[in-house]
């Protein structure tokens, strides 16, 4: 394997593109029923999954699968084709992928705070990155404070308080907090 910092970027890409769809699975409002092309979604990108995990370990074809999955599920998402049945199906889907891969798990917070008090300890305090430094203080906010700093943000707008509202949300991304405005409502994840 060769590393480099574009391929250890893409690789961040690809895991937040899985905890965003898993987010949107979790958090969506679908209305009842089920779609059978969903269901066989889910079903055949499983299948794919094994088989390709049992033909000599091919990460790169079980991970082509799950991502055909999230692109097509996405899709019906965003074209409001998804029904509240879908869900569990993909989420066992995505769920067997992360029991291999396990990247699921948002523990990044704690390993890049292990990180930097291992360079700290060592005396390699001028080797940390500026990146490393952002990423932990984006964590500096707990999910709880973040979540409320939202809900304060939100009532600010609908009193029509907008220069409160602004405030809060430059507050939250000064912490590296990114804020979306989705159709579901007010999404938040960390930089």
């Amino acid at each position: 394997m060769n590393f480099t910092f574009g391929g250890l970027q893409q690789a961040a890409a690809s895991v937040e593109r899985l905890r965003n769809f898993r987010q949107r699975l979790i958090t969506g409002k679908f209305p009842a029923g089920s779609d059978l092309n969903l269901t066989t979604l889910a079903t055949d990108s499983s299948q794919r999954v094994r088989e390709a995990l049992n033909e000599d370990l091919n990460t790169a074809q079980a991970q082509a699968a799950i991502f055909d999955m999230v692109r097509v599920a996405n899709a019906a998402i965003d074209s409001g084709e998804m029904k509240q049945n879908d869900v569990q199906p993909l989420l066992s889907a995505l769920d067997q992928f992360d029991e291999i891969f396990g990247v699921l798990k948002d523990d990044d917070a704690a390993k890049m705070q292990r990180v930097a008090d291992w360079a700290k300890s060592e005396g390699r305090e001028k080797d940390i990155s500026p990146e490393l430094l952002e990423a932990l203080r984006s964590n500096a906010l707990s999910d709880e404070q973040v979540n409320q700093k939202i809900e304060q943000m939100k009532a600010a707008r609908a009193a029509k308080n907008f220069s409160a509202s602004d405030a809060i949300r430059a507050e939250l991304t000064a912490n590296g907090i990114l804020i979306e405005q989705t159709k579901e409502g007010v999404r938040w994840r960390r930089k």
